[in-house]
């Protein structure tokens, strides 16, 4: 059995909710004991002859799905409908980390997973921000906000870590996803390779019609509620303009708000996106004060429980809702 990883991670610190007391040692030891067997049993129960990958986040799983395919045993460490920068791992998650053949993540989107696959996964992971020509993180007044709990959702690796949101890099990550595979699970290594190339092609697809979508628009502006789209707007010549920076849980400052308001109308904007897995206060608000409306525009960052949505239908959806917004022709 091969085991691979795909990673994204956060740096949220577990607060107990409970005063701390002293434990017996012998509840200690027979605590310890069935944290290592539940760790045990969640490296165990992967079907015989499949290579196990746990991806933290959607896109990861959705990737190592495609390109894995029924060589594949894909776990997901993030529940649908739950926004992946709060993910804690719990010790089982840790031991499944330590078990796996290949950790593949995107360093700088959750740390705690960062640091997991650095402590337990070094030589043995693949990193995709490094596959790929990142952006710098947004600056000036982005940078105005607002902090909750004393926590970011993202590390401080000095770019956007928000890759996925690129047809094309996306498509080099899947085509060194596709090589990582084989070289683990060499058995399938053609079958690896050949998904990865199918994957590909279906990306670039997927970048035409982002190009022939956004040719010609009356306006390039684009206003979101965090500054995940950074690298979509550097593609097709966009700008975006968000309301908070990269971890979505930061709100702006009154400051901020007001010089958004006041940008918003001179741009012209119609719209102010906003996301499913993350509230929408902020953004409806600065929507009413600028006498906006408001569409929604996913991160592709989760799914809902019982959706029949992928990557793919997500991101064109995407592509659906801009046009109007930017009055595309």
């Amino acid at each position: 059995m091969t085991t691979v990883f795909i990673f994204v991670h956060n740096r949220r610190v577990f607060r107990p909710r409970f005063p701390y007391r002293a434990v017996p040692a012998a509840a200690l030891a027979a605590g310890l004991g069935a944290a290592l067997a539940g760790c045990g049993s969640a490296v165990a129960d992967v079907p015989p002859g499949k290579t196990s990958v746990v991806a933290s986040f959607y896109p990861a799983a959705w990737l190592a799905k495609r390109v894995g395919g029924g060589d594949v045993y894909v776990r997901t460490l993030t529940e649908p409908g739950a926004e992946p920068h709060d993910l804690e791992l719990t010790a089982r998650q840790v031991a499944q980390v330590e078990k796996a053949d290949l950790a593949v993540y995107v360093k700088g989107v959750q740390p705690a997973v960062d640091d997991a696959v650095g402590r337990h996964a070094r030589g043995r992971s693949l990193d995709a921000a490094s596959l790929v020509r990142t952006l710098p993180p947004p600056s000036g007044d982005e940078g105005e906000i607002e902090e909750h709990d004393g926590d970011r959702g993202h590390a401080d690796v000095g770019y956007d870590p928000h890759v996925w949101l690129d047809p094309v890099r996306m498509a080099t990550v899947a085509t060194a996803l596709g090589d990582r595979l084989a070289e683990a699970d060499s058995a399938h290594a053609a079958a690896y390779r050949q998904r990865a190339r199918t994957v590909a092609a279906q990306l670039a697809g997927l970048d035409r019609r982002y190009r022939d979508g956004l040719k010609d628009c009356a306006r390039r502006d684009i206003v979101t509620a965090h500054a995940a789209f950074g690298y979509l707007a550097e593609r097709y010549g966009l700008r975006q303009v968000s309301v908070a920076g990269l971890d979505p849980a930061m709100e702006p400052s009154p400051k901020r708000l007001a010089a958004l308001t006041r940008e918003v109308r001179s741009t012209g904007a119609t719209t102010i996106f906003t996301e499913k897995l993350v509230s929408s206060k902020v953004a409806d608000a600065l929507a009413r004060e600028a006498g906006v409306r408001t569409a929604v525009l996913d991160p592709v960052e989760g799914v809902e429980k019982g959706s029949s949505d992928d990557y793919m239908s997500i991101m064109d959806r995407n592509l659906g809702t801009l046009r109007p917004a930017l009055e595309c022709s």
